[in-house]
C-alpha cells in the first residue's frame, strides 16, 4: 500500500544505525563531484556525487530500489554522512500523490522517531528542470535506537518520474540535541547544488553505459 511504503521509507533510507563516537563528527564536504548515471526501473537517474563517497549498499525488489553511499572508510553501520537514492515502482500513476505530500509522509515517519526534537524546513530552490519535485530538510535532534547519542539531519528530494517515484537524500549525523535544531537552509541548499545537475532520461533499448543519449560525451560513472 502507498501509505505503508511512504511510512516505511524513512526507516529504510534514512538509517538510524548503531554508531560509535567517531561517527558523530560530520565529514568535511568535498567540493569536486562525479556524475553518476543509474538505471532505476523505467528511467535513468543522473546526479552528481561529491568526490570521496563510495557505494556501500544496494538492493532492488519488485517495487523498491535502494542505493546507499558513504564517505570512503565508513560503512552503512558507521557513518557521518550518507547519500541515498531510492526508486518506488509505479507510484507516479497515483494521481493523488505529489512530490510534496510524498515528502510530508516521509516527514511524518521521521517525526515519529523523535517527536520532541523534530524540525523541518522546505527548500524552495530544490527544483529540477522538467520534472515535478519537492525538497525539504528533516531533522532529529536525538536519533533513536543507537548506542551513542547523536542528531541526524537529511536533505530529502522527491522526484516524480514518468511511471515511478525517486528520492535523493543526503543525511548527516552531528551532536545530540534534546530540543529541535535550527535548520541551516543555506547549507542544505548548497548541498543540493552539489548534487546537481539532477535529471531523468528515458532508457534507450539496447544502450549500455555510459548512456550517451542522456549525458552526451561527458565522462560519467554508471551504477
Amino acid at each position: 500500500m502507498l501509505t505503508d511504503l511512504a511510512a516505511a521509507l524513512p526507516l529504510a533510507v534514512i538509517p538510524l544505525a548503531h554508531a560509535s563516537e567517531a561517527d558523530v563528527a560530520p565529514a568535511r564536504d568535498p567540493v569536486a563531484t562525479v556524475t553518476v548515471v543509474t538505471p532505476i526501473f523505467g528511467q535513468l537517474l543522473v546526479l552528481s556525487y561529491p568526490e570521496g563517497f563510495q557505494g556501500a549498499f544496494s538492493s532492488a525488489t519488485g517495487s523498491v530500489s535502494l542505493q546507499e553511499s558513504v564517505p570512503v572508510g565508513e560503512t552503512v553501520d558507521h557513518w557521518s554522512q550518507m547519500i541515498t537514492v531510492t526508486g518506488a515502482r509505479g507510484l507516479a500513476s497515483d494521481s493523488h500523490l505529489t512530490p510534496q505530500n510524498f515528502v510530508q509522509r516521509m516527514a511524518a515517519g521521521f517525526k515519529k522517531s523523535c517527536p520532541d526534537s523534530f524540525s523541518t524546513a522546505a527548500l524552495s530552490d530544490a527544483r529540477i528542470e522538467g520534472v515535478e519535485t519537492f525538497g525539504a530538510v528533516l531533522s532529529c535532534g536525538t536519533a533513536p535506537a543507537t548506542e551513542s547519542s547523536h542528531s541526524e539531519t537529511a536533505l530529502v528530494i522527491a522526484i516524480k518520474g514518468k511511471q515511478d517515484y525517486y528520492t535523493i537524500q543526503w543525511a548527516e549525523r552531528g551532536q545530540v540535541s534534546a530540543s529541535p535544531m535550527t535548520v541551516d537552509a543555506a547549507l542544505w541548499s548548497a548541498r543540493f547544488k552539489q548534487l546537481s545537475p539532477i535529471r531523468l532520461c528515458p532508457i534507450v533499448a539496447g544502450e549500455q553505459a555510459p548512456y550517451v543519449s542522456c549525458v552526451g560525451k561527458a565522462p560519467a560513472r554508471s551504477e
